[in-house]
Parts: structure tokens; sequence; C-alpha cells
């Protein structure tokens, strides 16, 4: 009989890159919607996060799916899964 491990669904989160800061490392943007807790309206809210770039492939303004990690850094717990979209590099 195998014994086999079973991993936990890892949580993933889909953001945009808003900077690169240093080598491998990528700031991303990820913006979610609460209800205002006076007025029940919808407020947008965003997390900026800190993620492992391992292949420094992103780029500023790309969308990317980044999946939960153990610590890299003090300040890195994500990495980038895949580059959803790619950013528009058209100066107008």
């Amino acid at each position: 009989m195998e014994n086999k491990i079973k991993r936990n669904f890892r949580k993933f989160l889909v953001g945009n890159v808003i900077q690169k800061s240093g080598d491998k490392t990528i700031k991303v943007a990820c913006f979610y919607k609460v209800p205002h807790s006076v007025y029940q309206k919808e407020v947008k809210r965003k997390t900026v996060i800190y993620v492992h770039d391992r292949d420094n492939k992103c780029a500023v303004g790309d969308s990317v799916r980044v999946f939960e990690t153990r610590p890299l850094s003090r300040l890195k717990r994500w990495r980038v899964g895949s580059i959803i979209g790619a950013a528009s590099n058209i100066n107008l």
C-alpha cells in the first residue's frame, strides 16, 4: 500500500504587476470589493504583495496568477504561477 502525502490546495490570487523591485521580486496589486459598514455600498480595496519571480519574466502591467508558498524572505510569501495577460508596451 502506498503512503502518499496529500497536499492542501494552495491559495491563489490574480493581480497586476505594479513594480519590479530588485532581482527576482515584483510587487502585485490585488483588487477586491467589500461592502461599506454603514452604507452597504461596495467599496474597492487593494492589497499589495511581494512575489517571487524566479525567471524575471514579468513586466510592469502584466496580469499574473500568484500562489502562496513558504516564506522566501522577510516580505515574500507568494510566487508567480503564470502570466495571464502581457502588458501592452505601446507608446502614444
